[in-house]
C-alpha cells in the first residue's frame, strides 16, 4: 500500500492539501487564528493555543505509532542539534513576537481574510525561507552542525518498546489538559 502511494505524487500532494485545509479549519474553529488569542497565550492569560497543540500532539503521537505498528507507515526520525534548535527557535520566536502568528496560524488567519497575516506572515515566511535556503550551505557547515544529538528516542535510551513511552506520555499530556481546564485557563 505504501509503495503504491509513494509512486503517486499527485495523490500525495492532494492528501497533503486536504490535511492542510482540515488543519486550518480546525485551528480557525478552535480560535487559534485570532491575534488576541495568540497574544493572550504569550502573556500566559489564554491557554487555548496550548490546549489545541497538546491535543494535536496526543492525537498525532498515538496515530503515527498506530500506523507504524500496523505497517502502514515507516518512521524516519532525523538527528537534531542544539545549533539547529537555536537557529530555528530564534527565527520562529522573532516572527511570532513581531506578528503574533506562528506559521500554522498565519495560514488559518489568511484563510479568514486577515491582511496582516497575508502581508506580514506569508511574505515574511517566504522571505525567511528564501534567506535560509540561500544561507543553508554555510549554516550547515557552521552553527547547524553544533551539538549534534544523533538518534535520540526515549524508548531506545530506556531499552523498552515504543508503546511503553507513547501511552504514558499521552496520559501525562491528557492529565495536563485536564489540569488546564480545571484551573479555568
Amino acid at each position: 500500500m505504501l509503495s503504491a502511494l509513494h509512486a503517486r505524487r499527485k495523490t500525495q500532494l492532494l492528501i497533503g492539501l486536504l490535511a492542510g485545509v482540515v488543519f486550518g479549519f480546525l485551528l480557525q474553529k478552535g480560535g487559534a487564528t485570532k491575534y488576541d488569542v495568540i497574544v493572550g497565550q504569550l502573556l500566559l492569560r489564554d491557554f487555548t493555543v496550548v490546549k489545541i497543540m497538546v491535543s494535536a500532539v496526543i492525537t498525532g503521537m498515538i496515530g503515527v505509532h498506530a500506523l507504524s505498528w500496523l505497517g502502514l507507515a515507516r518512521l524516519h526520525p532525523k538527528s537534531g542539534s542544539w545549533g539547529g534548535a537555536a537557529v530555528g527557535g530564534l527565527i520562529f520566536g522573532v516572527g511570532f513576537a513581531a506578528l503574533g502568528y506562528c506559521p500554522g496560524t498565519v495560514a488559518g488567519a489568511v484563510g479568514n481574510g486577515h491582511l496582516d497575516a497575508l502581508a506580514g506572515g506569508v511574505v515574511g515566511m517566504l522571505a525567511g525561507a528564501g534567506t535560509f535556503a540561500a544561507l543553508f550551505p554555510r549554516l550547515q557547515r557552521g552553527i547547524l552542525s553544533r551539538g549534534m544529538l544523533g538518534d535520540l528516542r526515549l524508548h531506545a535510551i530506556l531499552g523498552i518498546p515504543e508503546w511503553a513511552t507513547v501511552i504514558p506520555a499521552a496520559l501525562v499530556l491528557a492529565l495536563a489538559l485536564l489540569a488546564l481546564e480545571r484551573a479555568g485557563l
